[in-house]
């Protein structure tokens, strides 16, 4: 096959345009294009006025080689890459039957867990999830409590659960990360099989939502079951097992769960979410090496979707191939700090996505339609560890640790600004940029969507504020110049929710080239909490790569030498 990338026609192109100006692209006869399949379709919306689409396309031709031979100084026409995933190996069928070998773990069933599970399986290795919160569906049901009723269960939540943190965001699945060996297809081509809509496989921004990631879920589950593997829910591990071999090395042997019963292990992955705080301290305990690393801080902001669509799409605004428009901002602010916006979720809603009691934190969240009457992201500021040290102007590194505390600190205060019962503190965004407070009358033309509720307040009065002051000086200012670009950005009644501080994991457990922690070997840092990834798709390829590594260390193969996450 032959792959064309950009080939580009108007968004209201015919249905019948496309293989006539395949024809034309390739110069080739129309008895000559013998098939066409879509790999990706996207849009340019740079300019209004002249919306197009972008397509990339596979093609079998009569005479591929001449073709390719003709075009050969043409960057945008190369023969179709190989993107079948293949597995770094198989596990025997009497692998385990031949004597005490203790089966794989891993910690956590969010994206990353999900996949390294899945990839553990179709390998033959059995592994044992163990996941601290609820089925996806009961997990459910707990969220809706503390949404509905500001009912918190501290082990079943946005953050703890099957499915992960991802089940209640946007079900985004596209990333950046380098990916030479195909694995994000690997990860849309197993959640079509679990009843994700096929059109994943081909749009250039692909999404699910909550509703349909709750079945998907459910049903990857059942497969890695069917395989041999097993999930344990509401399985919180306490303590990690480790002893020095003859080698000198420290090794894990297994694990401690917090009804005290012990499981033998020697390869654990730990695909933690980024809130799995008590984890962490238990793992700093043990001396699991790791490190302090930068995150973000900000707030969610909401504006009427169809502000965001006109000012993305001009008069295609609604256009039925281009959806609920997004956008991704940047802002450089004068005190050297970088505003962007996170994690937007086009016709969505703010929810609450705490983890620990009285404690506030944001998040977004849509379903597969996006049609839902507001548009949110987070509007956050990149923050280093010498920001959030605990002893200021200290010598040495940042204690690992130190990020979560500052993340508390925050947190605590949202929800004392909010008035308690987990509802958020919030600001008309004019009452911010002007440093005033809200007026009596309350909302106007943006109804905020958090549930419990907002309270609308001061974000930045003094001695109360809400992030720290570098912080608000950085929004302040990033809002109107945002406007410049979204023309409605910084409307006076656009709703600022507070706070967002679980942007990423807060430190990094450090990793080898082999996937294995530097100071102890047989546990597998993974995934979001561990500091490698950030979304859903970024955090099943490390899965992946994490369980291919493990996989080749069980069954004495080489591991695949391309590391494709960040």
């Amino acid at each position: 096959m032959i792959r064309i990338t950009e080939l580009r026609l108007p968004l209201n192109h015919a249905e019948d345009a496309l293989r006539p100006a395949i024809v034309a692209r390739l110069g080739i006869t129309d008895d000559a294009l013998l098939g066409v399949e879509v790999f990706r379709r996207g849009y340019d919306a740079r300019r209004k006025s002249d919306i197009q689409l972008v397509y990339t396309l596979d093609c079998t031709l009569a005479d591929e080689a001449a073709v390719l031979t003709r075009l050969q100084g043409d960057h945008h026409i190369r023969a179709t890459p190989d993107t079948r995933y293949r597995f770094v190996g198989h596990a025997p069928a009497d692998f385990y039957t031949a004597g005490e070998r203790p089966r794989p773990l891993v910690i956590g069933f969010g994206p990353c867990g999900i996949l390294a599970a899945l990839i553990l399986a179709q390998m033959g290795l059995r592994p044992i999830v163990l996941e601290r919160g609820k089925s996806v569906r009961q997990r459910t049901q707990d969220t809706w409590g503390l949404w509905r009723r500001s009912e918190l269960n501290p082990q079943s939540n946005v953050q703890f659960g099957e499915g992960g943190a991802g089940t209640f965001s946007d079900g985004k699945l596209w990333s950046q990360i380098s990916d030479p060996r195909h694995l994000t297809r690997k990860v849309l081509t197993e959640f079509v099989k679990a009843g994700a809509p096929e059109e994943i496989l081909y749009v250039s921004k692909p999404h699910i939502g909550t509703f349909r990631l709750v079945s998907m879920v459910e049903k990857i589950r059942a497969e890695i079951e069917s395989l041999g593997g097993e999930i344990r829910f509401e399985q919180q591990v306490t303590d990690l097992l480790i002893e020095t071999g003859a080698d000198g090395q420290r090794h894990v042997r297994g694990v401690t769960l917090a009804s005290g019963e012990q499981l033998r292990a020697d390869h654990v992955i730990l695909a933690l979410g980024h809130s799995a705080r008590d984890t962490f301290a238990m793992l700093h305990e043990r001396g699991v090496q790791m490190e302090a690393k930068p995150f973000s801080i900000g707030y969610r902001i909401e504006h009427p979707q169809g502000v965001i669509d006109r000012a993305r799409f001009g008069t295609s605004a609604g256009h039925p191939l281009l959806g609920a428009a997004d956008y991704k901002l940047v802002h450089h602010a004068k005190n050297g700090r970088s505003v962007y916006s996170f994690c937007m979720c086009p016709g969505g809603t703010v929810v609450a996505a705490t983890s620990e009691p009285e404690r506030v934190v944001t998040n977004g969240m849509s379903q597969y339609s996006r049609n839902e009457r507001n548009a949110n992201a987070g509007i956050v500021v990149g923050i280093s560890p010498e920001d959030y040290r605990r002893d200021p102007g200290g010598s040495g590194p940042v204690h690992p640790l130190d990020g979560m505390a500052f993340q508390r600190v925050w947190e605590s205060r949202a929800y004392e600004l909010g008035g308690g019962r987990y509802i958020a503190p919030g600001q008309l965004v004019g009452d911010f940029i002007k440093r005033q407070r809200g007026p009596a009358a309350g909302f106007g033309t943006v109804m905020p969507s958090y549930k419990p509720g907002v309270h609308l307040t001061d974000l930045s009065e003094k001695g109360r504020e809400s992030l720290p002051s570098y912080a608000l000086d950085a929004i302040r200012e990033a809002l109107p110049a945002f406007e410049r670009q979204i023309k409605g950005f910084s409307m006076a009644d656009a709703v600022l929710t507070g706070v967002e501080t679980r942007t990423s994991s807060p430190l990094r457990i450090n990793r080898g080239r082999d996937y294995q922690s530097l100071n102890t070997r047989g546990l597998y840092p993974a995934g979001e909490g561990a500091g490698y990834a950030g979304g859903i798709m970024s955090a099943g390829v490390d899965g992946i790569e994490v369980a291919e590594a493990l996989g080749a260390a069980m069954l004495g193969l080489p591991a695949p030498g391309v590391k494709t996450s960040s």
